[in-house]
């Protein structure tokens, strides 16, 4: 007999029934329901400011922040000192990414976005995948040269950009944040997840990184959001999802996080974690040492 506890009708919440057209409550969002609405553009007027370098940054430190400051940080490292950037803090739980400056920069109202004032004239860049993408071709680095490199390289890059939104928007929500539990919601994702990490685990059982022997935009995309999830950073997950089943990637996971570049990537717009581990903005690489949350009033 065919099971009907899988019929959608016998799983929602006990007198929901999908209505024929779709209205907003706003009151039914969840965690997010302040900054989550069904319709674009800016909410007010608010410039954004503008520091002594070309490039810069307005960000928040989330797995899709991080690519960018960590490409930054990484390309800084090399000697690009073209790289130099200001990053700044674009607070979303209080709708910064709703000013009317912001969305001149990023139509869609999400972290990271970029200009560029090195061209004339400036280039708005959004989309942590097209940052990453447009910092490697200006400097020339974290990219292969080689037409079938480079294609590998962004074969796992664009795999990042389609994949992550499974994990973020889909497990995580539903895992962390959404205001009920939905069995089969969590299910769902989780399976996918897990998929993902045996995709990764299989890819670097042969390759020390996602596009060959480089280190790439690639690897500086994807480890955000899954070496999070390796080490219990994201949705404090890595128990249900028996991370440690997948030693190729935890293999890669720790030596990208242990690059310097890595590690200061990770402090700048970071508002959460150990004081010591956030720097709220960065307009020069002292700022690391001068300027994180727990040197603040010191002196």
């Amino acid at each position: 007999m065919p099971d009907e506890t899988a019929d959608p009708q016998n799983n929602q919440p006990p007198g929901y029934e999908p209505p024929k057209i779709w209205t907003w409550d706003q009151e039914s969002g969840g965690r997010f329901a302040s900054i989550n609405r069904p319709v674009s553009g800016a909410t007010h007027e608010k410039e954004l400011p503008v520091g002594k370098h070309p490039i810069q940054l307005y960000s928040l430190g989330t797995p899709n922040g991080v690519k960018a400051t960590v490409m930054l940080e990484e390309l800084l490292a090399a000697g690009h000192s073209g790289a130099e950037y200001d990053a700044w803090l674009i607070n979303i739980g209080e709708g910064d990414q709703f000013g009317s400056g912001f969305v001149s920069v990023n139509p869609n109202s999400k972290i990271p976005a970029m200009m560029d004032h090195s061209t004339a004239p400036a280039t708005r860049v959004f989309e942590s995948g097209s940052i990453l993408l447009y910092l490697a071709e200006k400097f020339g680095a974290f990219l292969p040269t080689e037409h079938a490199a480079r294609t590998e390289a962004l074969n796992w890059l664009f795999w990042l950009q389609g994949s992550a939104p499974f994990l973020g928007g889909g497990f995580g929500h539903f895992y962390a944040y959404a205001p009920i539990k939905i069995e089969y919601a969590i299910n769902r994702y989780a399976m996918e997840v897990k998929r993902q990490l045996d995709v990764l685990d299989k890819r670097l059982a042969e390759n020390r990184f996602l596009a060959g022997d480089e280190y790439s935009i690639a690897d500086i995309a994807t480890w955000p959001w899954y070496g999070a999830i390796m080490n219990n950073a994201a949705y404090d997950a890595g128990t249900f999802l028996q991370v440690d089943d997948y030693s190729h990637v935890r293999r890669w996971t720790d030596e990208i996080g242990a690059r310097e570049p890595v590690k200061r990537g990770r402090m700048v717009n970071s508002t959460f974690g150990k004081p010591e581990n956030q720097l709220r903005e960065r307009h020069d690489a002292s700022d690391f040492e001068t300027k994180t949350e727990d040197k603040k009033g010191e002196g």
